[in-house]
């Protein structure tokens, strides 16, 4: 169950009062000094990552691309090719010169994962000015997923409804890919290097009203299709744009500490579930659970796992994330994902008929494109990268903000701290022993949350609906944009400020919200200042 609120998100009114009595000689002698002031336990901790922190990390734009530093030898020789091939470049194929490169597509969103992740980080927002749609470009780090209205009962998680995962859109799928290789279209004269559809942004402007009258502006994507790959000139001829297809745009978010959030035991995760909100605190969390790929290899009967990756919890481990982006969002097949994301729709079949590249997903020897070798060490990578220690932790503003934190109870969902397992897999291999037994300090309870109507993109994903997203992890937060000035916060990099991320909060964060709007401006400037010290 959700523990309820910590005592000291009470601890404003509770020194407002005793300040009135001392000064009114309510509580006995006027000479008695006040209560000392309270802090959380968090206040004071450095190491976010345990063992695995990485000290000075905000000496240059790198501070998320630090192996951890308790890794031994070997381990950090196989964290550093991992890091080789997170930078990799794919190519259409055939590479007679390079082989292990080729595959890129034929439709994809990029073509490296560094360019999703930029520097371990956020991928940059591109935000126009004026309000005019602009269509997306090869610098896009952002891209959509679709799926169908889910039109049967999810109350029971089996195969005979693909254990409620996202109903694929018929011949696009799940994902829609807005790049692609060299005449993946037939029309490619007229669309060098258009995949499936354009995804075209606008961004619309709104002010919040703070109650002492200061004023922050707020920005919010729009986004539309085009040029469909099965009707040009018409969208609502093609599949992608009929009524029932719903689509959400998702950024790119960090790649570190991934290990560490996958050996939290899931009972802890679990304790902290909600889902009848019975503490009455207006705070629901539940879990998502999804399938394990995995355990599907394995011959899992009911390969089912708790859901810790992605925007919505959809993925249970750091192997099944980054393979499935390797297959689906460079198109890169793999030794968990065998086939490519387009396989067996209108536009892979005619790409096969039409071209002389048969890039059909497989190698001449049959195999995926990407061998085990290096399935598993980017795989390691993404799971040993370390966590930058926090900053400027004995500034004033800063403890008097982990204070305030708490006190308009965002750690409610933003949960300090877990220790990790003391054995244990990640993605069914042995975890290092480097982050087993870790008390870490990431400010997620990796649950879902209903944030309300503003932040919805009504795309229901396994247990999730399309109201609910997974509690971001804090951690490295204020190092964002040190790593990447381009880079912005949410889903769909909305806000560029932490201040308009609180700001977008509703639902059941709308408490916390609506406490953060009601504090002194000086008191939301030391509460951001605490949140970008993590």
């Amino acid at each position: 169950m959700n523990t309820p609120p910590i005592p000291y998100q009470h601890l404003l009114p509770t020194a407002l009062m005793a300040l009135l009595l001392s000064g009114c000689g309510g509580s006995g002698s006027g000479d008695e000094p006040p209560p000392p002031v309270q802090y959380p336990d968090f206040t004071d901790v450095v190491n976010l990552g345990g063992d695995t922190t990485v000290p000075d990390a905000s000496n240059s734009g790198h501070g998320f691309s630090t192996p951890a530093p308790n890794l031994s030898q070997p381990e950090l020789a196989r964290h550093l090719a991992g890091d080789a091939h997170f930078e990799t470049s794919f190519t259409t194929a055939p590479n007679s010169q390079h082989p292990e490169l080729d595959g890129l597509g034929p439709v994809f969103n990029n073509s490296n994962c560094n360019a999703c992740h930029q520097r371990d980080g956020r991928s940059s927002t591109l935000i126009n000015a004026d309000g005019q749609y602009r269509v997306l470009g090869t610098a896009a780090g952002i891209f959509a997923r679709i799926s169908l209205k889910r039109d049967h009962d999810c109350s029971e998680q089996n195969a005979s409804n693909d254990y409620c995962a996202p109903i694929p859109v018929p011949d696009f799928g799940t994902q829609m890919f807005h790049r692609g290789v060299l005449k993946a279209r037939p029309d490619w004269q007229q669309h060098n290097f258009i995949g499936q559809a354009d995804i075209a942004m606008a961004w619309q402007r709104s002010d919040f009203t703070y109650p002492d009258g200061s004023v922050t502006e707020l920005l919010k994507p729009d986004f539309r299709f085009s040029n469909a790959y099965d009707s040009p000139d018409d969208i609502s001829a093609s599949s992608l744009g009929q009524a029932n297809v719903v689509a959400g745009l998702r950024n790119g978010m960090p790649v570190f500490g991934l290990g560490l959030l996958e050996l939290i035991p899931e009972a802890a995760i679990l304790a902290l579930a909600d889902e009848n909100d019975d503490n009455n605190d207006g705070i629901s969390g539940r879990p998502n659970r999804v399938f394990d790929a995995v355990k599907a290899a394995n011959g899992d009967s009911l390969p089912l796992s708790l859901g810790r990756f992605g925007w919505k919890a959809s993925t249970p481990s750091v192997r099944q994330q980054s393979l499935g982006a390797l297959r689906g969002d460079i198109g890169i097949t793999n030794s968990l994902f065998p086939q490519e994301s387009v396989a067996g729709t209108a536009l892979h079949h005619d790409y096969l008929a039409r071209t002389h590249y048969q890039d059909s997903g497989s190698d001449e020897q049959g195999l995926p494109e990407s061998s085990q070798a290096f399935d598993d060490e980017v795989v390691f990578y993404a799971e040993t990268l370390g966590v930058p220690a926090r900053r400027d932790v004995a500034h004033s503003d800063v403890r008097e903000g982990a204070r305030l934190f708490a006190a308009v109870n965002c750690s409610g969902c933003h949960t300090p701290s877990f220790t990790t397992a003391s054995s244990g897999n990640l993605g069914g291999v042995a975890a290092p022993a480097g982050l087993l037994n870790q008390t870490i300090y990431p400010f997620t309870d990796m649950l879902l949350h209903d944030m309300g109507p503003e932040l919805a993109d009504g795309r229901s994903d396994f247990v999730a609906n399309g109201n609910e997203w997974k509690t971001r992890p804090l951690w490295g937060i204020g190092l964002t944009q040190t790593v990447n000035p381009a880079a912005c916060f949410l889903h769909d990099g909305r806000a560029c400020t932490v201040e308009e991320a609180i700001l977008w909060h509703g639902g059941e964060a709308q408490t916390s919200r609506d406490a953060f709007s009601q504090l002194s401006a000086a008191e939301r400037r030391q509460l951001l200042a605490f949140v970008r010290s993590l």
